[in-house]
């Protein structure tokens, strides 16, 4: 298994570990999937190579030295600089430390646009170091579909991801849409070399058939690349990348599909569509999928058909998993469903459109109930007004339609207001996020459960998406919960608050005097990501970059 699988994988035990330190400690193990180096002013430095920092999307960032609740004040923190970019970022920045490029040595970052580039930057003096465009010749970025989830184009939206050991200098899979002049679509997956930003292997078209019944199919359901767009991250696990499928709205004919890729070579290894003789059941997440420790792979599916006709198993008898929470195993070699969760009115959810399929999936670390049981839990939140703990050993399956029938490990109905289109985040035995025109909530869990009602809770509110959080902390101690303000509609905001609890606020950029830290208006789709004492947020034409002034 490559060095960064075996990495990836142990990071939720390393997380539940640092936990416990004291006052102070510095984890010598990184929190952000990588390596971790040491600078010459003797500061730790750490990679953040995938979405939420690891494979369980825990959002934490446990190697922050720089940034403490006692500096995150509008006197000594603030924007430091905006890095240009030619379209939407949507995927979140990525962060490789120690990296050699131009025979010089430099802490980098990543950046993916909706116009299809990729830019390199030095993290410290924001200098391009490198810029691609992902284009073939004669194309364009997609058109937005007649959607307006991404406009005006379509290029890279899903958070890539970094493998530091793949090819001589690491390299990083990205999934790019374009069309050509005459009509044609394409999805495609690269394999970038980290310090040239060259294709190290030739990009694959990427394209499937599955068994099935599926809008008319004879047997054989196609991918039809202008009817997705690839919006969850992408993940890398047991040397795969794992693409996940969203329609453009709701619209045309489309499926939910998990294709993968060999790291090694492009090829396709598993092809798998989770409503094959149905519709509809698109991957939305923008977290994409997750992975425990024992190596199962999960997901939360939109609205679509659920057969509520089952096996003798309890599985849909047609293999249609819309509206449904998913482990996948990989087991006998062929990716394929393990386990599953549905309400128990998910045929008027879908029918509705309050669907799972809006939040995204948050693993947490092993936690102990009130009997002294281990347990392994899922936290799953959609467009309905409920919160699902589920127990991942048995996720609870579909009971009928029976009113309040699901028999699950815990619900809290009624829980929320309105949706929840982002991505919760887990630090130190609570869980972390904001729904659509809502507080940004903490639920510090006890003996395995969440409270009824939030731990603590913002005084500011999120418009739509909500906020998707993330964490930085030196082990357990200086921890900060940021969020942002991403209307695309309204100026950005930045937060900083106390995780402990959330009324405090340590700062927002909207404190400091004649605008100073403002950095023009909200994108939906981004996450902030804490590296090495720097704050990075995704704009519709930059990143802006925030640290001590």
């Amino acid at each position: 298994m490559p060095r960064l699988l075996r990495l990836l994988i142990t990071l939720p035990l390393l997380s539940f570990a640092l936990a416990a330190c004291g006052p102070g400690t510095v984890p010598v193990t990184p929190a952000g999937g990588g390596s971790s180096s040491t600078s010459s002013s003797g500061a730790v430095t750490t990679d953040v190579l995938t979405y939420h920092n690891d494979v369980m999307r825990s959002g934490e960032y446990l190697t922050e030295t720089t940034l403490t609740p006692g500096n995150v004040t509008s006197a000594s923190f603030g924007l430091l600089h905006q890095l240009p970019a030619d379209g939407l970022v949507d995927a979140a920045p990525l962060v490789v430390t120690s990296l050699t490029i131009g025979g010089a040595v430099h802490n980098v970052v990543y950046v993916a646009t909706e116009n299809d580039s990729v830019y390199a930057y030095d993290a410290n003096t924001y200098g391009l170091l490198q810029k691609v465009s992902l284009l073939g010749s004669g194309e364009t970025p997609s058109d937005s579909r007649s959607c307006n989830q991404v406009v005006p184009q379509i290029g890279i939206t899903s958070t890539p991801v970094i493998d530091r050991s793949a090819g001589p200098n690491g390299t990083m899979f990205v999934v790019a849409m374009s069309k050509t002049s005459g009509g044609t679509y394409y999805q495609r997956l690269h394999a970038l070399d980290l310090a040239t930003l060259a294709d190290r292997l030739t990009p694959v078209v990427v394209q499937a058939i599955y068994p099935g019944t599926a809008y008319g199919s004879a047997g054989q359901v196609g991918f039809v690349p202008d009817q997705y767009k690839e919006r969850g991250a992408l993940l890398l696990d047991q040397g795969q990348i794992f693409t996940s499928w969203a329609s453009n709205c709701d619209d045309g004919q489309y499926n939910g599909w998990i294709i993968a890729y060999d790291e090694t070579a492009l090829s396709q290894t598993q092809v798998l569509n989770l409503t094959p003789n149905g519709l509809q059941g698109g991957i939305w997440d923008v977290a994409g999928l997750a992975v425990d420790s024992a190596g199962s792979i999960y997901t939360l599916l939109g609205n679509g058909i659920f057969d509520t006709t089952l096996t003798a198993a309890g599985l849909p008898v047609n293999q249609d998993y819309g509206n449904a929470a998913v482990r996948l195993s990989m087991a006998s070699g062929t990716l394929a469903v393990a386990d599953y969760f549905t309400t128990w009115n998910t045929t008027a959810e879908s029918a509705g459109d309050v669907d799972l399929g809006s939040g995204s999936p948050l693993l947490l670390p092993d936690q102990v109930d009130a009997t002294g049981t281990i347990r392994h839990l899922m936290l799953a939140a959609g467009k309905n007004d409920s919160l699902y703990l589920l127990d991942r050993d048995n996720m609870g399956k579909y009971n009928g339609n029976v009113a309040n029938s699901d028999t699950i490990y815990e619900e809290l109905s009624g829980a929320l207001a309105h949706g929840v289109y982002s991505a919760p985040v887990y630090f130190n035995g609570s869980i972390y996020f904001a729904e659509v025109s809502g507080t940004l909530k903490q639920y510090a869990l006890a003996a395995a459960r969440m409270p009824a009602t939030p731990t603590s809770q913002s005084t500011a509110t999120f418009a739509y998406p909500g906020a998707s959080p993330a964490i930085s902390a030196n082990g357990s101690s200086n921890a900060i919960v940021w969020a942002v303000e991403s209307n695309p509609g309204s100026a950005a905001i930045l937060h900083a608050y106390n995780p402990a609890n959330l009324a405090t606020e340590y700062y927002n950029s909207t404190q400091a005097a004649g605008g100073r830290d403002a950095f023009g208006n909200g994108n939906k789709y981004i996450t902030p990501v804490i590296a090495n004492g720097k704050v990075f947020v995704g704009t519709p034409n930059s990143v802006a970059v925030f640290g001590l002034l």
